[in-house]
């Protein structure tokens, strides 16, 4: 059988598939761990290469976890796999992967903006000294020309989590790992590192004041440096791309 006729590739994801309702149908939870091979071959009627081709795809999914020597298990169905798609096409440095990083760096900004009145709301006393102390740790590296990579998604991941939403935390770690992983290419200068700490204490004291529209500002002049410095690498990236090679008769 041809691949060229998409059958053995539909084949593929058929399997794929039955092992995922398999794992629905009998309400399998992170951890929990599926059958041996032949068991599972046999609970889902299909072969041996079948069965090892899907569970490779669904690992690199995370909805599945081999462990060598121990078995295969549900996954963490952590976002993994859309960081690394992300990230990829980030570093790929035309007008255009400027723009998906603009996009991500967006969507992050517009969370942080949409939930800010349930970030006031749901920050207790306890989550706003821990804040004031990560965007202190941070205005302090920065001061000292250091970077401050661990104590940002610290910052970011405990801003959200008050409002009791699991997939906006997951969503908001996965956006800041692809801008994390493309950061050294923006070459951000000091200032930009040092305005972009010290937004996070006035997030802080924002919050800690109820203040909605100073929140919201506050947020949007944490990404600011960052956005700037984005549109500029477009700009210049737009500036000298070079046109495309004329195809022999064209």
């Amino acid at each position: 059988m041809s691949e060229r006729d998409g059958r053995p590739r539909t084949a593929q994801l058929q399997v794929v598939e039955q092992i995922k309702s398999y794992i629905l149908d009998r309400r399998l939870r992170a951890g929990d761990p599926l059958p041996t091979e032949p068991e599972l071959m046999d609970a889902i009627g299909a072969s041996r290469s079948s069965v090892r081709e899907a569970i490779r795809t669904l690992s690199a999914l995370d909805i599945v976890e081999v462990r060598h020597g121990h078995g295969t298990f549900v996954g963490s169905l952590s976002l993994s796999a859309m960081v690394e798609s992300l990230a990829f096409r980030s570093l790929l440095g035309t007008t255009t992967d400027y723009r998906v990083l603009s996009d991500v760096v967006s969507i992050r900004q517009l969370m942080e903006q949409g939930f800010a009145g349930m970030i006031i709301d749901g920050l207790g006393s306890t989550e706003r000294t821990k804040l004031a102390d990560l965007a202190q740790q941070m205005c302090d590296l920065a001061d000292r020309g250091k970077p401050y990579v661990e104590q940002d998604r610290a910052f970011h991941l405990l801003l959200l989590q008050p409002i009791g939403n699991e997939l906006v935390v997951q969503l908001t770690g996965a956006f800041w790992e692809v801008q994390s992983r493309v950061a050294t290419t923006l070459d951000v200068s000091d200032r930009n590192w040092q305005r972009t700490a010290h937004a996070h204490v006035e997030i802080v004291d924002a919050a800690a004041a109820h203040d909605l529209d100073r929140l919201q500002l506050a947020i949007e002049e944490h990404y600011a440096p960052v956005k700037e410095q984005i549109r500029t690498l477009a700009t210049l990236a737009a500036d000298t791309d070079p046109l495309p090679e004329e195809r022999p008769g064209a």
